[in-house]
């Protein structure tokens, strides 16, 4: 391979930002594909998979061979809030691959006890997210049900192309965080893309079942990237 082309998949792969190698089978040149990188016909349509579905793989199209190799960030998944479904949701998801971290400057709520083996930031988003900047890799929860704490966070998430953006609470309770989120610069297209209700429609009660329905939102929005159908993440209606 080029050492040149080493080194900008290196410099990607640092970045978090998703690539594929793609090797012409026929006389071994390589180069490197960017995420939003426009490609025609069915190499278009191959690089458009391999960008959703992270395979890589031999691939025939256009009438000639390649081998893809799909270099994506691991998804990871920011929960604002260290609550009961933020407890459910944090082993489902390290399960499912989503690392997922706590943000919560409520002290008394965000402690070891409570969320074992979990990333846990008893601070302001404002103040963890500097050092932990978001990514289109990055999917963002918003459970707190306060302004004050979860604010900030969905305006950063949304500025910063989170894959999946949710946010707990009633329809009348999102109805008044849009108008704040307006104030704070958010665009019309911006609020649409903010899954509130949070969740999927599984007719969840309980914080666990809020939890499950919450995490399938994620992987749909995840793995739906791309898709004509998905220019948006689906709206929910759990919580």
């Amino acid at each position: 391979m080029d050492i040149s082309v080493l080194k900008a998949l290196n410099e990607e792969r640092r970045a978090r930002r998703a690539v594929v190698l793609v090797t012409d089978l026929e006389d071994g040149s390589a180069m490197l594909v960017r995420e939003n990188d426009a490609f025609d016909g069915e190499v278009g349509e191959a690089l458009a998979k391999a960008f959703r579905t992270g395979n890589s793989g031999a691939v025939e199209a256009d009438g000639k061979k390649f081998f893809f190799n799909a270099h994506l960030p691991q998804p990871r998944l920011v929960v604002i809030g260290a609550v009961h479904i933020s407890q459910a949701l944090a082993p489902m998801a390290r399960i499912a691959g989503y690392p997922l971290e706590i943000i919560d400057p409520r002290s008394a709520f965000a402690t070891p006890d409570r969320f074992p083996d979990t990333d846990l930031y008893p601070d302001w988003p404002e103040t963890v997210l500097a050092q932990r900047p978001l990514d289109a890799y990055t999917g963002l929860a918003a459970v707190t049900h306060d302004p004050k704490i979860d604010d900030f966070a969905l305006k950063a998430a949304l500025d910063a192309g989170c894959f999946y953006v949710g946010a707990l609470g009633s329809r009348k309770t999102h109805a008044k965080r849009v108008e704040r989120l307006l104030a704070l610069g958010a665009t019309p297209e911006d609020i649409e893309r903010i899954a509130a209700p949070i969740g999927l429609d599984i007719g969840a009660a309980s914080p666990a079942e809020i939890a499950v329905a919450v995490l399938a939102q994620v992987v749909r929005t995840f793995r739906s990237r791309g898709l004509a159908d998905a220019v948006r993440a689906p709206k929910g209606e759990a919580a």
